[in-house]
């Protein structure tokens, strides 16, 4: 390749997280064309929740797989995203392909760009629970795909340690911040006017917001029944507080959550909010109970108390720092932590005023640093350190 030629990046994503992380990213190909010539592909794993996230960020795919089926199962997602990605890569070529993070579109990418003989390059690559059906189908998703890639940004050096112990080569990795803070950065920086009926609400009844989001399948069923028990719990008990939750458009998660809290004054339930509603109900609350990867980055960076409702977590770094806890999803642990927080103001100092481990808004150009330093075209960029763990 000539070296005055840009390097050629097949971006590949399917899922509203995924397109709020890769967004910088993309930002940044585009602002940078004498480096960079991206493809932007998405399986459309998602459709609606995805399209809020690409009009957010002006991003028009260059090609829309739009594999989403009603009620898809993962076998039918990964056969079609599979399907619709190998003539996509037989034409476009590129040096690289991009994926980010655990879904079923991050491991069809890495596994399509191995069949083409392609690098490979994961975006939030090494987090880790080390259990194979938690969070499911995500952990796997993560391992696969960490097999297949060939260059590993992680956002943190406790990732790094889990990629170094699975055989990594330490040459292949980069520690690059969490780009979800460059993204939620971007989005606050705005010059935008923003209001909503609820956070007027809030104001003007001099309420506490306790957001809520909860979609994960590990949650699906009776974790989410204790979930909701918990939240009518807690309205029960603070007279001050609003409950405000954003329900997935699943099925499967909708079936329980509209029956059993649609008829409680105090807790609001919305159809699911963009990207940008959603960076400022995290700013306008108190506290945030939630299953979201992604918010247990973003919330700390706002000072806002995060409680994981799920038994374990592939970011520790937050545990270690104190930005969240696990709250499980038995109804007495989640009650009895949101109340701890919501009685007592030295607990929620501790928490709203950690340091967020995450990132500093910088990974998106150390990740474009890193891509050019494979092809030797760029030193090796600075580690991205968090205080947090070993470094």
């Amino acid at each position: 390749m000539n070296a005055r030629n840009p390097l050629k990046v097949a971006v590949i994503f399917g899922t509203r997280p995924e397109a709020i992380k890769l967004a910088p990213l993309i930002k940044r190909f585009k602002d940078n064309p004498e480096r960079f010539e991206a493809t932007t592909i998405v399986t459309a794993q998602h459709r609606e929740m995805l399209d809020q996230v690409l009009d957010l960020f002006s991003i028009q795919p260059d090609y829309d797989l739009n594999i989403i089926r009603p009620r898809q199962e993962l076998a039918q997602i990964t056969a079609r995203a599979i399907a619709g990605l190998d003539p996509v890569l037989n034409e476009v070529k590129p040096d690289f392909v991009m994926v980010q993070g655990d879904t079923t579109t991050t491991f069809i990418g890495a596994l399509a760009a191995f069949y083409h003989k392609i690098a490979c390059a994961h975006v939030e690559a090494g987090l880790r629970t080390h259990k194979k059906y938690y969070p499911y189908p995500e952990e796997i998703n993560r391992q696969l795909t960490s097999v297949l890639s060939d260059a590993h940004f992680a956002p943190t050096d406790t990732s790094r340690q889990n990629l170094l112990m699975e055989g990594v080569p330490a040459g292949k990795i980069f520690v690059t911040g969490n780009t979800v803070i460059d993204a939620l950065q971007d989005i606050l920086s705005r010059n935008t006017e923003y209001s909503h009926p609820v956070l007027e609400k809030v104001t003007a009844r001099k309420l506490r917001m306790v957001m809520v989001t909860s979609h994960r399948r590990e949650n699906q069923g009776k974790p989410q029944e204790q979930i909701c028990d918990a939240l009518i719990e807690l309205v029960n008990r603070f007279k001050d507080i609003l409950v405000v939750f954003p329900v997935h458009l699943s099925p499967a998660v909708r079936e329980v959550v509209l029956p059993r809290l649609k008829q409680h004054d105090r807790i609001v339930l919305l159809d699911p909010i963009d990207y940008l509603e959603t960076a400022h109900f995290m700013k306008a609350s108190h506290l945030i109970l939630t299953d979201s990867g992604g918010i247990q980055e973003e919330a700390p960076a706002l000072g806002k108390p995060v409680l994981v409702l799920r038994n374990d977590t592939e970011r520790p770094e937050g545990l270690a720092a104190g930005t969240v806890r696990l709250a499980g999803v038995e109804k007495r642990n989640i009650v009895d932590l949101a109340s701890l927080l919501l009685e007592n103001s030295g607990a929620y100092r501790c928490m709203a005023e950690a340091v967020n481990p995450y990132g500093d808004g910088r990974a998106s150009e150390r990740i474009l640093q890193g891509l050019e330093y494979i092809k030797q075209r760029a030193p090796n960029p600075e580690p991205f350190i968090n205080g947090v763990g070993p470094q």
